[in-house]
C-alpha cells in the first residue's frame, strides 16, 4: 500500500501544485502552478524529489496533516510556525517523520506561502502534464479544487531514503512587508505619459484585498497614460506582467493569470524576484525599481547557483 497524508485540517486555502502547466497558452489554458516557483524547488530538493514535483501550496493559514507511514518532508517559503507533533520544527530543511506523526502550524510570522512537499511527490493524476490546481476550470490538482477537511492524498514512490539536507540561512529571501521589486520596461512603456512612468518608478503600492492567484491588483498614485493608451490589440502575458488598464491602477500578473490580455504592458517583474511578490499579502508595499535584462538574467543565474537548484 503507497503512503498517504490526511488532512485532518485544510487551512484557508491549500492546493496541489507543482511547476505548472506548459505548451496549452495558445489554447487558452493557464500555466497555473506555484505561485512562489522558487520555494517549490527548494521543498523538493530537501524533500528528495525533482524540483518540479507536486507539493502542497498553503495561504495564509496552514494545514494539520496526519502521516500513514514513515517518510520525509520539507516546509519552505512563509514562516507559519512549523510544529511536529506540537513541537517547533525547522524550515528549509529535510525532516524525518513517522507513521502517525502530526504536522501544523502555529500561526503565519512572515511572507504568505508555504511549500509543504513529501518524498515522492503527491500522487495526484496530470492533466495536460501538470498536477496543479487551476480552481476557475477545476483541473488537476486534488479532484480540480482547493483541500478540505478529511481529504485523503497518495504519495508517489520515493528514492529509497532521503538524505537530510538544509539551506544556508544567509541565502534563503527575507519576506518582508515592504520590498523594493526589480522590473525590466515593458513593450507598451511608450504608451504612459512621463507622469505616469515617474508615479510607476517612485511611488509605493499596496497590495489590496482583491489579489489572488491570477493577479496582484495594486493600490496607490495613478499611472497616467497617453490618451487611447490603456487598451491594446490582446497581447502574450507571462508571469510578472505588469498591466494598467484604464482607473492607473497596477496589476501584476501571476501564475493563474490569463494567457493573453488587452491592457497596456508598462513592465514584467523579474523572475528572481517573483519569488517576493508571490509572498506578499494585502497590505504589504512595494516600490519598483528598473534593471537591465542582463541584470535580470545575471540575478537569477546567481540566486539559482547559490541554492543549486
Amino acid at each position: 500500500m503507497m503512503p498517504s497524508i490526511v488532512i485532518h485540517s485544510a487551512g484557508l486555502f491549500t492546493t496541489v501544485q507543482d511547476a505548472g502547466r506548459y505548451g496549452y497558452q495558445r489554447y487558452g489554458m493557464p500555466v497555473a502552478g506555484a505561485m512562489d516557483p522558487f520555494s517549490l524547488r527548494l521543498a523538493n530538493i530537501l524533500a528528495g524529489n525533482d524540483p518540479g514535483a507536486a507539493c502542497l501550496e498553503a495561504t495564509i493559514v496552514g494545514p494539520e496533516i496526519e502521516f500513514t507511514d514513515d517518510t520525509a518532508v520539507a516546509v519552505t517559503g512563509a514562516d507559519m510556525g512549523l510544529c511536529i507533533n506540537g513541537r517547533s520544527a525547522s524550515l528549509n530543511t529535510t525532516l524525518t517523520v513517522k507513521k502517525g506523526d502530526i504536522l501544523s502550524f502555529t500561526g503565519l510570522a512572515s511572507g504568505c506561502r508555504s511549500y509543504i512537499a513529501f518524498a515522492g511527490g503527491i500522487d495526484v493524476p496530470e492533466v495536460m502534464g501538470s498536477r496543479s490546481t487551476y480552481l476557475r476550470a477545476a483541473v488537476g490538482g486534488f479532484e480540480g479544487r482547493a483541500l478540505r477537511n478529511g481529504d485523503i492524498l497518495g504519495l508517489g514512490k520515493g528514492q529509497g531514503k532521503v538524505k537530510v539536507k538544509e539551506l544556508p540561512q544567509g541565502v534563503i529571501p527575507l519576506y518582508k512587508s515592504s520590498q523594493t521589486i526589480h522590473i525590466i520596461s515593458g513593450p507598451e512603456a511608450g504608451r504612459f505619459e512621463m507622469e505616469g512612468l515617474r508615479s510607476f518608478l517612485t511611488a509605493e503600492y499596496s497590495v489590496t484585498d482583491r489579489s489572488d492567484r491570477m493577479g496582484y491588483r495594486l493600490d496607490g498614485e495613478q499611472i497616467v497614460h497617453k490618451p487611447g493608451g490603456a487598451d491594446i490589440i490582446s497581447a502574450g502575458l507571462s508571469a510578472g506582467t505588469v498591466q494598467v488598464p484604464g482607473d492607473g491602477k497596477p496589476i501584476v500578473l501571476m501564475a493563474d493569470r490569463q494567457t493573453t490580455g488587452g491592457y497596456a504592458r508598462i513592465a514584467n517583474v523579474i523572475t528572481a524576484d517573483l519569488t517576493l511578490v508571490a509572498q506578499m499579502k494585502p497590505g504589504d508595499t512595494m516600490r519598483f525599481r528598473e534593471v537591465t535584462l542582463d541584470h535580470a538574467r545575471d540575478t537569477l543565474l546567481l540566486r539559482y547557483a547559490a541554492f543549486g537548484v
